[in-house]
């Protein structure tokens, strides 16, 4: 059993002040993997005065000096990939295909920052002023549990790009994982309080980071509740906030799709990371008329979906993270049978042989309509309601109906057709025929699902602040 007592503040492991311990279990057998030593409010402030102190030096440094450091990052992260994925699959139930796709998405991600430093212009002529593009300050770097080496990889890449400093708030449940990403950058050799990581509590370390005056920004990925408790303790000090949040997202299946191929790829986009994923396509809408045929496709595909350890290659969904996540969906699988949804496959209770773990039958729900709880609100759980829709229009209509707007997708064989629907679509994304990820393109929720975006142009330049120098 492993234990954590350390955190990372200044350049150097230390052990924190805070006296309290995080059990850390295994969603696949519900076994204590570890425990953690977490951090508190004292440890939260040395990490945001190192990060202060740094920022005088490194938000001076050059754009050369900046891609060097990330690719000693990218260097050192690319020598450990089969622990990456293997802490991924022990500590957070993430299944080996969702996890080696997100090792290879941490590598990609630096690449695309390195590319964009080596063409960005932190000097613009905009009427007849000079405008410099200035890095923010002290940054809070707020993360789920779902992803969480991907969620610091992109959020500190692009910190360090935009010459900012940063304090990291993981995951109490995420600690392993935390400590494998740590010390590769620690390996890296960035100067002392450019990265500082705090394992605790939201209450006590997020909290601390949301009202103290030295952090200028967070960036923050997480539900919609919390989201807005972080946004209103922000605004005090007039801190910036990048907000990636909750999410319904839409899959509209036109009727001139191709069945065969667009349906399978909704129960991906559905389930994908064990439906913990606010991308997740969990409202499928299909055309009135082709119900049944839908109906028979998923079967059939659902037939062939493993369910179990995740270690197994061949499994396509793994347990939710925690017993908490495990009630929490079954809550809402019986919610939906109470609002008068029918189980077409899946429901209550645990699959056959995996009662030790939090595994949760894939579900799939028809004569659903979109009032229902089941269709606007965030399940986090491999669950998907189906939808039916008479014309074009009220598939739009529908889609739009909620209160979130993080991700949506569209399938049609006309491509111009599928263009102009997602045109009309209220999400950040929209994906067209298919499910992809571009690192250059912004990523952020419309509505609820959250406030400004990341990745890309966009994203850097969330961490800086334009001066304009007038002559």
């Amino acid at each position: 059993m492993k234990t954590i007592d350390k955190i990372y503040i200044n350049g150097e492991f230390i052990t924190p002040e805070g006296t309290e311990y995080f059990n850390l279990i295994s969603p696949t057998t519900n076994e204590q993997l570890g425990k953690v030593l977490l951090g508190n409010q004292k440890d939260t402030q040395k990490a945001i005065a190192a990060a202060k102190e740094a920022f005088k030096t490194f938000s001076k440094t050059t754009t050369a000096e900046r891609i060097q450091y990330l690719q000693n990052i990218q260097t050192s992260i690319e020598k450990r990939k089969e622990e990456f994925i293997s802490v991924m699959i022990e500590e957070y139930g993430g299944t080996k295909q969702f996890a080696t796709i997100s090792y290879d998405y941490i590598l990609k991600g630096f690449e695309s920052v390195i590319n964009l430093l080596n063409t960005y212009d932190f000097t613009k002529t905009m009427g007849k002023s000079e405008v410099q593009m200035t890095p923010l300050g002290v940054v809070g770097i707020i993360i789920p549990w779902n992803s969480s080496n991907g969620f610091i990889c992109s959020k500190l890449s692009t910190a360090i790009a935009a010459g900012c400093t940063t304090v990291i708030k993981p995951s109490e449940m995420s600690a392993q994982q935390t400590q494998l990403i740590t010390e590769c950058l620690h390996e890296a050799g960035l100067p002392k309080g450019v990265f500082n990581i705090v394992n605790g509590l939201g209450e006590i370390v997020g909290a601390e980071i949301s009202r103290n005056p030295d952090i200028s920004k967070i960036s923050f990925t997480g539900s919609t509740n919390v989201g807005k408790i972080i946004a209103k303790e922000a605004v005090n000090t007039m801190k910036r906030v990048t907000l990636e949040l909750g999410g319904k997202s839409p899959n509209i299946i036109l009727d001139d799709a191709n069945f065969s191929e667009a349906i399978p790829l909704a129960i991906i986009s559905a389930y994908m990371n064990s439906g913990q994923a606010c991308i997740a396509g969990t409202r499928l809408l299909v055309p009135e008329n082709r119900l049944e045929d839908v109906k028979k496709i998923i079967k059939e595909v659902l037939s062939n979906t493993i369910v179990g350890d995740p270690k197994n290659k061949t499994t396509a969904v793994g347990p939710m993270v925690s017993t908490k996540q495990y009630e929490r969906v079954q809550n809402y699988i019986q919610t939906g049978i109470d609002e008068g949804a029918e189980v077409l496959i899946g429901g209550l209770g645990k699959p056959e042989g995996l009662e030790k773990g939090n595994f949760v039958k894939p579900t799939v729900f028809v004569n659903v309509n979109n009032q229902m709880r089941i269709a606007r609100e965030e399940i986090f759980g491999p669950v998907l309601s189906i939808i039916t829709y008479k014309t074009e229009e009220e598939a739009i209509e529908i889609a739009n109906d909620t209160t979130y707007g993080l991700q949506a997708y569209v399938s049609s064989s006309d491509e111009k057709r599928a263009h102009k629907v997602a045109s009309q679509i209220n999400a950040g994304r929209v994906q067209i025929n298919g499910i992809g990820h571009d690192p250059m393109a912004p990523f952020g929720g419309f509505k609820q699902s959250g406030i400004g975006r990341e990745f890309g142009t966009i994203g850097l330049e969330a961490y800086l602040e334009p001066k304009a120098l007038i002559r």
